[in-house]
């Protein structure tokens, strides 16, 4: 039974509720392990690592003296080091009081600086490192595009004239010299919208010209999640033939064809395995990263394209992957930060911000496409509660980070009444955040 048999046997709802719980769990078993394992390594003692809140499921106790828990409530966990009074790290001073000058070393308030500061960054950065590990075996799965434009698989389609073959290197489009991989998808860009295409190839030492379909067909190459084409149940190798009643030949063409459309219903006419199928749905205002910087709102139906065909892939070596997977990730806490910043200063909408019930559609969605698009989505997950937790807001890991910031300058740990006040400040502030963004899960589409 596969992915998408399960999720017709359960309801939608319980369908994305198990899988973003299973996201949460591997996210948050992962950042609060970088919290214990460098915090082991810095010597300082944990006495409980739980998975959740609540109730104890299950539990076990370690030979170093670590508890180790399952809770009720899945959503969340923690790190609870020799000396903290609570699941939130605050220090328990009569507990401490009560420890030899040896023992303190081993609790979160007595160690040296250095290591308080190690043991908390740890939980963000192993959550960079999760995303960086996802991205890096996906590349692997996947492999890269070779340098030449060489046909690895043609893509099922409606239209006429297919007979580019596994094998085939293109060496023109429309009589356009395509030497590369880089060229071919330049030249592939630049052509106008047609039907037929001419394919200037070398197969087996031999020079043809073929007949094929626009590289860039209106071929559904992934399906967004909590978008208006997902919800009208188009799915990845679909062929759109008609939009309204304007026929299409080249996914360029949907862009303006969907913005014309202003959200109103939108028909479109659907090719898969043969068969013709009929959908109308409501395009959803997005905004959407630009290039150069800044974002532009749009009237989107959540669909990216696919090629005629599957370039030929390759394996790249160990530094190129770590390379490509370390950039992704880069330009994915870019695009979240200038996306973050565009909505704190009103230049988006706040629609963009998506609480647990939007987070738990989106993996849905991404369960039901199958196995690699749940990992991605899990990766950038991950990456994003890295960085959330890096916002120097109280009670999150950034927060604590600048106490320790303000200890390492004056030489002195800050006033504990002004403390417990901050942090007072900074848990309404982030439970705040969430109410809003929760709010923005029923209200926005």
């Amino acid at each position: 039974m596969d992915l998408s048999s399960i999720a017709a046997s359960l309801g939608g709802a319980v369908w994305s509720g198990l899988f973003f719980i299973v996201a949460v769990a591997v996210i948050v078993a992962v950042h609060e392990y970088g919290h214990y394992i460098v915090g082991r390594w810095s010597g300082i003692h944990a006495e409980v690592f739980s998975l959740g809140f609540g109730p104890v499921i299950y539990s076990r106790v370690d030979k170093r003296g670590t508890k180790w828990q399952i809770a009720a409530f899945p959503i969340g966990g923690y790190v609870k080091f020799l000396g903290d009074k609570d699941a939130a790290s605050s220090t328990d001073h009569t507990a401490i009081d009560g420890l030899s000058e040896s023992e303190r070393r081993h609790t979160m308030a007595g160690a040296p600086l250095w290591a308080r500061a190690a043991t908390v960054a740890a939980g963000p950065v192993f959550n960079f490192i999760l995303a960086i590990v996802v991205f890096i075996g996906m590349i692997t799965y996947t492999g890269v595009a070779t340098d030449v434009p060489v046909v690895g698989r043609v893509n099922a389609s409606p239209f006429v004239g297919q007979t580019l073959q596994p094998g085939d290197r293109i060496v023109a489009l429309n009589g356009t010299a395509t030497p590369d991989i880089d060229s071919f998808a330049k030249t592939a860009n630049a052509l106008p919208p047609a039907a037929t295409v001419t394919y200037s190839i070398d197969r087996d030492g031999q020079t043809l010209d073929v007949q094929g379909a626009h590289p860039f067909l209106p071929l559904v190459g992934a399906v967004m999640p909590r978008n208006a084409g997902g919800d009208a149940g188009i799915q990845v190798g679909d062929v759109i033939l008609q939009v309204g009643d304007t026929p299409v030949t080249a996914f360029s063409q949907l862009p303006a064809l969907v913005e014309a459309t202003q959200g109103a219903p939108i028909a479109l006419k659907i090719w898969r395995d043969g068969q013709i199928i009929d959908l109308t749905l409501s395009p959803n205002r997005r905004d959407l990263p630009k290039d150069g910087g800044g974002f532009e709102t749009r009237w989107m139906i959540g669909l990216s394209g696919g090629m005629l065909f599957e370039p030929q892939t390759r394996q790249p070596g160990p530094w190129e992957t770590v390379t490509l997977a370390v950039n992704q990730a880069w330009l994915t806490a870019q695009s979240s930060l200038s996306g973050l910043w565009h909505i704190i200063t009103g230049q988006i909408s706040t629609c963009n911000l998506s609480g647990p019930v939007g987070m738990a559609e989106v993996m849905g969605d991404a369960a039901r496409q199958g196995p690699e698009q749940f990992i991605g989505y899990l990766g950038m997950m991950s990456l994003g509660i890295g960085l959330l937790n890096l916002f120097p807001i109280p009670v999150l890991d950034g927060g604590h980070l600048v106490f320790f910031a303000y200890e390492a300058v004056f030489r002195r740990k800050p006033n504990p009444a002004v403390m417990n006040v901050l942090m007072l400040i900074g848990l309404m502030a982030v439970l705040s955040f969430m109410f809003f963004a929760l709010g923005n899960d029923f209200t926005c589409k």
